[in-house]
């Protein structure tokens, strides 16, 4: 269809109202939120400065039409008015959610949906080690049982760690799994600093006394084969392991579920050994 040159240059400003097709989803908004960041995907597309409004896409009602994710658009529209994100109790989508705000260049938005023990670190990039770039234990070494004092040499270790995945029905090769978010050490304290040291992190259960349990540590490494490693070195042999896996659907508008898992091995060391 042809346009005049001044239908063209009228069409061409952004309405202070924008009617918005997502995926299917229709929402109103205000130009003004839309690129309340400029940086962003959105900032830029909807910018005054783009003057390109009759080049983006527009539904058969005429409603500017974005090719993504409807339902999570509105945590997005929420982030863009008040620079915040409030999700519901349980909220099974934050790993796609985080795809979206990295798709529409809101990094701000992806640093709020990154749990402190899901952000990049050095072992998300390398195979080895942060701490000590070594792939096992070898320069961890167990103190000899001569220096373990008499009543902390047996006791029980237990180790956990939780993993998940999304699956589509259609097939299991397109499953995206997870990496082990972190270790959870449990047992008398003295153990597992004798076996784990310095790289046990200590944060979330501070200032207990030797004797005492915990069920709150975990280690600041991510390889679950490293800590079985120490473990042996150290004398101690699994003694049994058990698992749990639930099953949730990604929303109701697709088959996808998420799969996940928490595991435990118990480990055993008993004196003299």
């Amino acid at each position: 269809m042809a346009l005049s040159g001044n239908s063209r240059a009228k069409d061409n400003s952004f309405p202070d109202v924008i009617e918005l097709n997502v995926g299917g989803q229709v929402y109103y908004t205000r130009h003004a939120t839309l690129i309340s960041n400029p940086g962003s995907l959105l900032g830029k597309i909807f910018s005054p400065k783009n003057n390109a409004s009759n080049d983006l896409a527009r539904d058969p009602k005429g409603r500017y039409f974005i090719d993504r994710d409807g339902f999570l658009f509105r945590y997005v529209l929420d982030y863009l008015r008040d620079k915040q994100v409030v999700l519901p109790d349980h909220f099974p989508e934050k790993g796609r959610l985080r795809k979206e705000a990295e798709y529409f260049q809101l990094p701000d938005l992806v640093k709020l949906l990154t749990p402190d023990d899901l952000k990049p670190s050095p072992d998300e990039y390398i195979h080895s080690d942060y701490e000590d770039g070594s792939q096992g234990s070898d320069q961890r070494m167990c103190p000899p049982p001569s220096l373990v004092p008499a009543d902390r040499k047996s006791g029980f270790i237990t180790v956990g760690y939780r993993g998940s995945c999304t699956m589509g029905r259609e097939s299991q090769t397109d499953a995206k799994f997870r990496r082990v978010p972190r270790i959870m050490i449990c047992g008398r304290i003295a153990l597992a600093k004798e076996v784990f040291g310095e790289t046990l992190n200590e944060s979330r259960d501070p200032d207990r006394t030797p004797d005492r349990y915990t069920s709150r540590f975990y280690l600041k490494f991510k390889h679950l084969e490293r800590s079985f490693d120490m473990l042996s070195e150290c004398g101690f042999q699994m003694v049994a392991c058990n698992s749990s896996v639930t099953a949730s659907f990604v929303n109701q508008h697709t088959d996808d579920k998420i799969w996940s898992s928490y595991t435990e091995y118990v480990f055993y060391r008993k004196f003299p050994f």
